[in-house]
C-alpha cells in the first residue's frame, strides 16, 4: 500500500504543480481565458495515460515461462532506471517553474493554443506514463494497492489546492528529496528483483543461490516481509548476485545523488 500511494502521491503532485504554475501565471498576467485549454490537456493527458495501463497490462498478460521473466526481469530494471534518471535529472533542475512560466509567456504571445495545450498535455502524460510503469514494476514485485493509489491521488490534489489556492506555505522540496530517498531504495530492490527474474530464466548466471536465507525471521511472504519486500527489494535469501547489483546500485546512485545535489547548493548559493 505505501509503495503505491508514494508512487501516486508523488507523480501526481509533481502533474499538480506544474498545472498550479500554469494557472497561477495565466491569472497573474490576466490571461484566465486560456484555463480551458489548460484543462482540456489535464484531461486529454489523463486520457492518455490510462491507454498507456490498459497497453501495458495487456504486454504483461500476453506472456508465459521463460518469456514472462525475461518480461518481468526486464520491465523491473527498465523501471529502476526510469526512477533513477527521474531522481537525478529533477536534482540538475534549478528553475523548473520559471522555465514553465517562460513557455506559457511565449505561447500566449504568439496566441500558440496549440503550443499551450501540449505543454500540459506532454507534462501530464510523462507524469502518467511514470506512473503506469513504476506501479506496474511494483504489481510485478508484490501487486499495488487501490485504496493506496487512490490515497496518493487525493492527498496530492489536496496539497495542490492548500499550495495554488489557500496559499499554504509548503516545504516541497523537503519532501521530494525525503521520497527521492524511499525511491531510490525501492528501485534498487526493483534492480534485485529484476536480476532475481532473468536468474530464474538461466540468462544471469547465479553463482550462490542463496547468500543467507533468515525466511524463518522474517518470512519475506508475510506481512512485515512483504511490506519490505515491496518497498526496499527484501528478499530472505537472496543469490549472490541479487546482493551485489543491490549494493552497486545504492552506491552509484547515491554517490551521484550526493555530488548533483552538492552542485545545487553551490550554484544556488554562488546566486
Amino acid at each position: 500500500m505505501f509503495a503505491s500511494f508514494l508512487i501516486l502521491f508523488r507523480e501526481t503532485l509533481e502533474a499538480a504543480l506544474i498545472v498550479g504554475i500554469v494557472l497561477a501565471y495565466l491569472q497573474k498576467t490576466k490571461n484566465s481565458k486560456y484555463n480551458n485549454i489548460v484543462y482540456t490537456g489535464v484531461g486529454a493527458g489523463i486520457l492518455a495515460s490510462f491507454v498507456t495501463a490498459i497497453l501495458f497490462n495487456i504486454l504483461l498478460g500476453g506472456f508465459t515461462g521463460i518469456a514472462e521473466e525475461i518480461f518481468e526481469g526486464v520491465a523491473m530494471l527498465f523501471g529502476a532506471f526510469l526512477i533513477t534518471t527521474v531522481i537525478l535529472w529533477m536534482m540538475n533542475q534549478k528553475n523548473v517553474a520559471e522555465d514553465i512560466k517562460q513557455k506559457v509567456s511565449i505561447d500566449i504571445k504568439h496566441k500558440d493554443r496549440l503550443g499551450l495545450f501540449l505543454l500540459v498535455f506532454i507534462s501530464v502524460l510523462r507524469e502518467g506514463v511514470e506512473t503506469v510503469i513504476f506501479l506496474g514494476s511494483a504489481s510485478l514485485v508484490n501487486g499495488t494497492s487501490l485504496f493506496g493509489s487512490l490515497l496518493g491521488i487525493g492527498s496530492a490534489i489536496f496539497l495542490g489546492y492548500l499550495i495554488f489556492v489557500a496559499s499554504v506555505k509548503v516545504n516541497i522540496k523537503k519532501f521530494f528529496n525525503f521520497s527521492s530517498f524511499l525511491l531510490i531504495l525501492f528501485a534498487a530492490g526493483l534492480v534485485a528483483h529484476g536480476i532475481h527474474e532473468l536468474q530464474e530464466a538461466h540468462i544471469v548466471p547465479t553463482i550462490i543461490e542463496h547468500v543467507w536465507d533468515v525466511n524463518s525471521i522474517i518470512d519475506e511472504n508475510g506481512v512485515t516481509g512483504s511490506i519490505l519486500k515491496v518497498l526496499f527489494g527484501y528478499n530472505g535469501n537472496p543469490s549472490l548476485i541479487e546482493v551485489s547489483s543491490y549494493l552497486v546500485y545504492i552506491g552509484i546512485v547515491f554517490g551521484l545523488y550526493g555530488t548533483l545535489k552538492k552542485k545545487s547548493y553551490q550554484l544556488v548559493k554562488r546566486d
